[in-house]
């Protein structure tokens, strides 16, 4: 299995681990720490070794941060943990911010006071972050203060070893270009952004680059170390080789100097002595690095990762890759919804759907030889008001039957060696009431009409965003989350730096996959999301019109439930776009399921009446 659900957190040991930071604050002279949720590469997913967030509060969100103060401490968590920040640590030791509305600076201001020591290690947090909180210390008089070694790693009994799995080759077929040929068009965006050297700390960077996977993190194939790449092509890659077999250590030696990850900080310090020009991302890159640029006598270049929109527009291969792998993906996710329709309501628990459908999704994929390597996230399955909670995490000790007169949310995906998918469906267990089907269908307006869209070059995803949202807006309804992330190619199931929402500031480009996934949440009650991946295709020109337009190809092939739509809610257009869709998807997918799971999907996406008034 790839999920734990023995995983149990207790938030009564928050109170101790808060008093031993205490102590260790007061031995330094300092009057607070900083805990995010990263670890030296900012990314989602963290090793074990680096949940030090986790550790100390007990939450174990994927975006976070807490800041511990001689006499108070505080977790910030977005919209998406709002219920289950509370469920996991204890509110007589943390209070609740919004990471969104007052954030770490804004809070700063507020309750830091004159001559405050606020300490941070300079590798868990990026430039830019640093940037921000040191500008809010500095407005009520308080210092950000950077620490050599991370207090928790020492407080941290039987903290788990870093992560030793093995580095494997992606093959060409999957990739589309060679390593060589993306390493010497990064090596010219170095050069054009006026740098000599750039380094890369983004695993997901090297991944594409080098053309390589791991599994040094839960759910995304990456191998954990970093790269400075040159001007020149004289690329460095700073991993450790006991991760690397004998086929894999050959393959990277033609393409970098391989060196310890150990050995990164002094290389930086001595490219800064030399007089090298140093990019560094500033939403990424640690800002121990700027550190050791500037404290060596190095110049810093701010520039973007120059593999990020690369590996964000995918090429022919990879498209052709998602499309295959969403058609299988498919198949498996009609097995389970069918096999999950004959069954009564009450006779399942959550776990037990998680269970069904990667087993579905193995068997699916061996059929083709093409297996899949791991979900892409821990499978949010959601019955009644456990669907209300928009990142909920099934557990034995959460795990909950599937009522009658309820509704589940399934929120999964999976990673196969041709690419990675994404995929919400909410069905009903019994019958819906009137307000179930109501919001579902406004929902579903807002995944048609992103889906619908046309758009001219240039357009970012914070620009779209409020598209999704129209129909719920009329009804006085919404949602705390992002309408769409980016998606990797076998790669990171939350890409970026594409997105559609409200801070989605990066132009869509053709190429680039994304998630389509309105929602609506009843807190206490029941949840409700719908997502497909799209792709941005290239801009074409219209009968009639004087600009070309980029659209959106769905990829994601599964019929969304009929028994909660309120058809009078949709417009005709909307009701031609799911009709087409769901023809497709029977074309698509019909031939690779058979019995009574064919026979489930024909009645699942079989046109839908025009005369329903409900």
């Amino acid at each position: 299995m790839f999920q734990d659900f023995d995983e149990v957190n207790d938030p009564s040991k928050g109170r101790e681990r808060v008093a031993r930071l205490r102590e260790w604050l007061a031995g330094n002279q300092l009057d607070g720490f900083v805990v995010p949720r990263s670890d030296e590469h900012q990314g989602e997913y963290v090793p074990a070794c680096s949940e030090r967030l986790k550790w100390l509060t007990g939450f174990s969100g994927s975006a976070g941060v807490a800041i511990v103060l001689a006499n108070r401490a505080v977790i910030f968590v977005d919209g998406r943990y709002t219920l289950q920040v509370r469920d996991q640590s204890d509110p007589d030791v943390f209070t609740f911010e919004s990471l969104i509305e007052n954030p770490p600076p804004k809070w700063i201001k507020a309750n830091l006071g004159k001559g405050a020591r606020l300490a941070f290690d300079p590798w868990l947090h990026t430039i830019a972050e640093v940037e921000a909180l040191t500008e809010a210390a500095g407005k009520v008089g308080a210092v950000l203060a950077p620490v050599e070694a991370n207090p928790i790693d020492a407080l941290w009994d039987s903290r788990p070893n870093p992560p030793l799995e093995p580095v494997e080759i992606h093959p060409i077929e999957f990739a589309g270009e060679l390593a060589r040929d993306k390493l010497a068009r990064l090596a010219e965006a170095i050069s054009g952004d006026g740098a000599t050297h750039a380094v890369l700390t983004d695993p997901s960077s090297l991944a594409w680059a080098f053309n390589i996977r791991g599994a040094d993190v839960p759910h995304t194939p990456l191998a954990l170390g970093f790269a400075i790449l040159a001007a020149d092509g004289s690329h460095r890659l700073f991993i450790d080789k006991r991760k690397l077999p004998i086929k894999t250590k050959a393959y990277l030696t033609q393409l970098a100097e391989l060196r310890p990850p150990s050995a990164l900080e002094d290389e930086v310090a001595s490219l800064a002595r030399s007089g090298a020009k140093i990019a560094l991302d500033p939403s990424l890159a640690a800002e121990r690095l700027r550190m050791l640029v500037t404290g060596n006598g190095g110049d810093v270049v701010k520039a973007a990762d120059p593999a990020r929109i690369p590996r964000a527009t995918k090429n022919g291969a990879e498209i052709a890759g998602a499309r295959a792998a969403h058609r299988r993906d498919g198949a498996a996710v009609a097995k389970l919804l069918c096999w999950l329709d004959r069954k009564e309501p009450g006779s399942l628990d959550e776990i037990a759907v998680v269970r069904q459908l990667e087993e579905m999704r193995r068997v699916t994929g061996d059929e083709t030889q093409m297996p899949l390597r791991e979900v892409s996230f821990a499978t949010i399955a959601g019955a009644g008001p456990n669907g209300a909670i928009i990142h909920y995490r099934v557990s034995s000790e959460t795990n909950r039957r599937l009522g009658d007169g309820e509704l589940f949310l399934l929120d999964s995906g999976g990673q196969y060696q041709d690419g990675t998918t994404d995929i919400t469906r909410t069905v009903p267990i019994g019958p819906p009431t009137d307000e179930m089907r109501t919001r579902y269908t406004l929902v579903l307006k807002g995944v048609i009409e992103i889906s619908m869209l046309r758009f001219p070059a240039g357009v970012r995803g914070a620009d779209i965003d409020a598209v999704a949202r129209l129909a719920l807006w009329k009804a006085g309804l919404d949602y705390a989350h992002g309408t769409g992330h980016g998606v990797g190619s076998y790669l990171s199931v939350h890409e970026g730096p594409q997105r559609i929402a409200k801070t989605g500031v990066e132009k869509l480009l053709a190429g680039m996959i994304l998630s389509n996934e309105p929602g609506y949440y009843k807190p206490g009650s029941y949840g409700i999301r719908l997502e497909n991946l799209i792709l941005v295709t290239p801009a074409e020109d219209l009968p009639g019109g004087d600009i070309a337009m980029h659209a959106f190809e769905t990829l994601t092939l599964a019929p969304f439930d009929k028994r909660l739509l309120r058809t009078s809610l949709l417009t005709r257009d909307e009701l031609h776009w799911l009709d087409e869709y769901h023809a497709r998807v029977l074309r698509e997918v019909g031939p690779m399921v058979g019995g009574e799971v064919l026979a489930w999907l024909e009645a699942a996406t079989a046109p839908l009446p025009r005369d329903d008034k409900d």
